[in-house]
């Protein structure tokens, strides 16, 4: 497994804050075990960490992106042209696994047909049945990965809303407990 240079200072970073409160914790008996364990999860954990470098990675991402209605990167794994994990197909609607998955279930769902359908702000009355045929899908996709009971769908519209990729796509996230206010 590859280690990135963020996840060696992370860890450097973890072994530091713990050498440092054990030499407290032995030289002036302040700390218990226990305190130690409370202490500790403070200083940041490599999750928090990760989360707000992929935020900002999105962020960065979504401002450097444009609709320009070019064919985009879905396009190629409609095609078949490159691989991907797919969880759900019909004739309208493609359901994959996405790569940089923000849950333990994270899945992308996308119409095969653009039709003009960059972002969610553009959707036009033709739309209307593609757009339910995306819903009823991350309902199958939530099924078919056992979150159907508790799962989120999001979808980002434009830069400000965090989209990279301009085909109109839905997130369907779940395998944890969401939070409020999502962002």
């Amino acid at each position: 497994m590859a280690v990135t240079s963020s996840s060696m200072m992370l860890l450097r970073n973890f072994s530091t804050a713990v050498r440092i409160a054990q030499s407290v914790r032995s030289s002036s008996g302040i700390f218990s075990t226990g305190e130690l364990i409370k202490v500790l999860p403070r200083i940041g954990s490599p999750r928090s960490f990760s989360s707000t470098r992929a935020a900002h990675n999105e962020e960065a991402a979504a401002k450097a992106a444009s609709d320009t209605g070019a064919p985009t990167i879905f396009d190629k794994i409609i095609a078949k042209e490159i691989p991907s994990d797919i969880v759900y197909e019909d004739e309208n609607v493609l359901a994959f696994r996405d790569i940089n998955p923000q849950a333990p279930v994270h899945v992308l769902v996308i119409p095969k047909l653009r039709d003009g359908l960059t972002t969610l702000g553009k959707a036009e009355p033709r739309h209307v049945e593609v757009l339910g045929q995306l819903l009823h899908a991350s309902k199958i996709v939530a099924e078919k990965e056992g979150i159907v009971d508790g799962f989120r769908v999001v979808i980002n519209n434009g830069a400000e809303g965090c989209q990279s990729v301009y085909h109109l796509h839905l997130h369907v996230l779940g395998g944890r407990q969401m939070k409020w206010p999502p962002g």
